[in-house]
């Protein structure tokens, strides 16, 4: 995996060296730095896994061109939605509102995600919409979710193959908290996962912590 990484004074001095004299050796390198190759060893196992620099047997050491910021931007493109879905909270569409803000509250989750008898996706319902629903004195055992959620096909969705950087801009673009993983099927869209923006978080907390 392509890594971002504060580099140490001499990392940067290697990669000087290796921009300069590219392509180049270990063995050259270490001389460069009166140093021996045992001891430059891991200094160029970093940059190399990095990305800073390419390595090719009998040739040499090149400087990819690349900075922190753009090797950063090629990992993000790596990210998939399935290394970081989590369990969706799904619920049928004929339960009241109030047994969905039980569930919300129990669950511990912002979205619940709606399905037909058939279990397709149907809707979505959010904190925002049961929120609205709950002020004024309606009788919330009496209204089914699907009068107050978020209907298809104005759901936003996700795939499991789809970047997760891509997903993280749906969200912010539509100020939404989560989104139903799906997958295609005979009858509309089966819900197989969510994305959450602690889901992405979390991959991001990881790509800084690798």
């Amino acid at each position: 995996m392509v890594i971002t990484i504060e580099l140490t004074k001499r990392q940067e001095h290697i990669l000087q060296i290796v921009k300069d004299n590219g392509p180049i050796t270990g063995e050259q390198i270490a001389d460069q730095l009166n140093l021996t190759r045992a001891t430059l060893r891991p200094d160029l196992a970093i940059l190399t896994m990095a990305g800073y620099l390419d390595a090719r047997p009998r040739v040499g050491y090149f400087y990819t061109g690349k900075s922190g910021t753009q090797l950063l931007t090629e990992n993000l493109q790596k990210i998939y939605v399935k290394e970081y879905q989590s369990i969706p909270v799904v619920i049928n569409e004929n339960v009241s509102v109030y047994d969905a803000i039980c569930t919300m509250f129990l669950e511990d989750v912002g979205t619940l995600f709606v399905v037909d008898q058939s279990t397709q996706l149907v809707g979505v319902l959010s904190r925002k919409d049961l929120l609205r629903a709950s002020i004024g004195k309606q009788d919330l055992t009496s209204i089914p979710v699907h009068i107050i959620m978020t209907r298809m096909p104005n759901v936003t969705m996700c795939e499991r193959d789809d970047l997760l950087i891509d997903v993280a801009k749906k969200l912010i673009e539509k100020q939404i908290d989560a989104l139903p993983v799906v997958k295609k099927t005979d009858k509309g869209f089966e819900v197989i996962g969510r994305i959450t923006k602690t889901n992405i978080t979390r991959a991001f907390v990881a790509l800084g912590e690798e």
